[in-house]
């Protein structure tokens, strides 16, 4: 990743303010609502980044002491969490968004020279410096607030953090079983190329697609194509799983 670590802390800044002001704006009876993701209300939703922002702190604490602290003891320890999160009221859901959120920025504050690249281990298995924290929750108060479905959208995201997000997307995708090859063009001038993973006869052209910074991002991590067209105006192909 080229990234930059001001970079990333300025994106989670500018993700969590706009997750904490939909928030403001939900009354208890939105959070039954559904949201992007299947099978999860807006409460499920909120629940899971509330307390994914307390995983990233153990994070930031096994990079400040060295002492090994996981983002979650087991996937059912992480499952129960948002269970339990989801049946909360909105002021309790509310606080805890708010203060985990603050608490994780102050944690990455205090996080000085060395202690940046010091090596933990995320929820998914991956080895990565600290460094790579504010990025972990950039993607999540970004895409979640998007997912939460109250008007807010990936146009409504910097564009150089939705050129990150198709960056990081392209990345994850690259060689696995399934995925198409792909020549994307943003609006912006940047390009990105996927080889693909086996889903298209040998020989055949990759799709080419131009879309906006936001366009781009929505498709590539699964949240519909909406009016994404391939160069010849064809429907685009199906993606596997983003993450």
């Amino acid at each position: 990743m080229t990234r930059s670590l001001t970079c990333s802390l300025e994106w989670m800044r500018h993700g969590t303010g706009l997750l904490l002001r939909a928030l403001h704006d939900l009354g208890e009876g939105d959070l039954a609502a559904p949201t992007g993701l299947p099978g999860w209300s807006r409460g499920h939703l909120l629940a899971h980044v509330g307390f994914n922002a307390a995983a990233l702190r153990r994070l930031v604490s096994w990079a400040r002491t060295g002492e090994p602290s996981p983002m979650y003891a087991s996937a059912e320890q992480r499952a129960a969490e948002i269970a339990e999160g989801a049946s909360w009221s909105r002021d309790r859901l509310r606080a805890l968004v708010r203060e985990s959120a603050e608490g994780l920025a102050a944690d990455l504050a205090d996080l000085a020279g060395p202690q940046w690249d010091a090596l933990v281990v995320t929820a998914q298995g991956r080895t990565v410096p600290a460094s790579e924290i504010p990025w972990m929750r950039t993607r999540e108060v970004a895409v979640h607030t998007v997912d939460l479905d109250v008007g807010i959208t990936f146009a409504d995201l910097p564009d150089d953090l939705c050129e990150e997000l198709v960056t990081d997307v392209v990345a994850r995708r690259a060689g696995r079983p399934g995925e198409p090859a792909l020549v994307l063009a943003g609006t912006t001038g940047r390009t990105w190329s996927l080889d693909g993973g086996g889903a298209e006869p040998a020989g055949d052209p990759a799709v080419e697609v131009t879309g906006t910074p936001a366009e781009l991002a929505r498709w590539l991590t699964g949240r519909g194509a909406g009016t994404l067209r391939d160069r010849s105006g064809g429907v685009l192909p199906a993606l596997a799983a983003w993450l």
